[in-house]
């Protein structure tokens, strides 16, 4: 069976792509920055590390030898990415060129994690053949690390994705869990009309990158919901499955928040060929969220 490394284990994609793959027989070794893992660690050895630092990225991956590297790690805050620019290069950038670099020497495949930041949101969706224009420094660390891994001669996938929502423990709050979390306390909340795109349950996220190992496909994917909607049509959509009360999202423009990162506006993916080359039926948002709603449930029921 094909050994497995998964980078950024702790955060929300790692969390659920562990808990997949946790169903099938791949053995599998865990890194995150943390000192600790959020799962047993008698049950999934896990390690910690810096991507960053390249002697350390390749003894880990020496010792373990790998088949393929699932790199979900990165630093996905996009205003903290335009401001803190050296660190943003460092960990999306210099952590893919460690990785590479140790995955050849194994024999690696490197399945990466990308984002829709790659294009500037003038006319989505985009289909993987349009060509990327990022508009944000986040975006364009992203893109780097997409060529870094295309020019590298390693086999790899990139998996493009989008307003990523799902549930784990102690992640950071993603846009559904910032939603739940001031609607479910009856807080006022402003939400962008102007920014439209395909919110993506990271459940089916991770089935798509189980689906590629599977399947041994390579190249590059976009992976997002099947509904193209603003945030304020998926904050309505949330409030109606979790009943509750609508009059409390007021929708506004991108213009009104002052953020340092500009966001790609007229977004989206167009998946056909996830779906037709990776047999996949991909959740829109009410399925999505109804999901979601089960899963805080099971998950604060468990924390009570």
């Amino acid at each position: 069976m094909k050994r497995i490394l998964i980078t950024g284990s702790n955060g929300l994609l790692g969390q659920k792509t562990v808990e997949l793959f946790s169903r099938t027989s791949y053995p599998l070794m865990l890194v995150s920055i943390e000192s600790h893992s959020v799962f047993d660690k008698e049950i999934f050895p896990y390690i910690q590390l810096d991507l960053t630092k390249r002697q350390n990225v390749r003894k880990i991956i020496d010792e373990y030898e790998p088949e393929v590297i699932v790199h979900t790690a990165a630093v996905t805050d996009v205003d903290l990415c335009e401001k803190e620019r050296g660190l943003a290069w460092q960990v999306n950038v210099g952590a893919v060129e460690n990785l590479s670099y140790a995955a050849k020497l194994v024999g690696a495949k490197v399945i990466h994690l990308s984002t829709d930041y790659v294009f500037d949101g003038s006319n989505g969706p985009y289909s993987e053949i349009d060509r990327p224009n990022p508009i944000s420094y986040y975006g364009r660390t992203k893109l780097a690390s997409e060529n870094v891994l295309l020019t590298s001669n390693v086999p790899s996938s990139i998996l493009r994705t989008m307003v990523l929502y799902g549930v784990g423990i102690g992640i950071k709050p993603n846009f559904a869990l910032w939603l739940y979390n001031n609607l479910s306390q009856e807080t006022p909340i402003k939400v962008v009309d102007d920014q439209i795109g395909n919110p993506t349950l990271v459940d089916d996220l991770a089935l798509a990158i189980l689906k590629i190992i599977e399947l041994n496909k390579s190249g590059i994917y976009h992976v997002a919901g099947k509904d193209l909607v603003s945030r304020y049509e998926f904050a309505l959509t949330l409030a109606d499955v979790f009943k509750f009360n609508k009059k409390l999202i007021t929708p506004v423009k991108s213009t009104a928040f002052k953020q340092p990162a500009p966001r790609p506006l007229k977004s989206g993916f167009i998946t056909l060929k996830a779906e037709t080359d990776l047999s996949m039926k991909i959740s829109g948002i009410e399925r999505g969220i109804t999901i979601f709603k089960n899963q805080l449930e099971l998950l604060n029921s468990n924390n009570k």
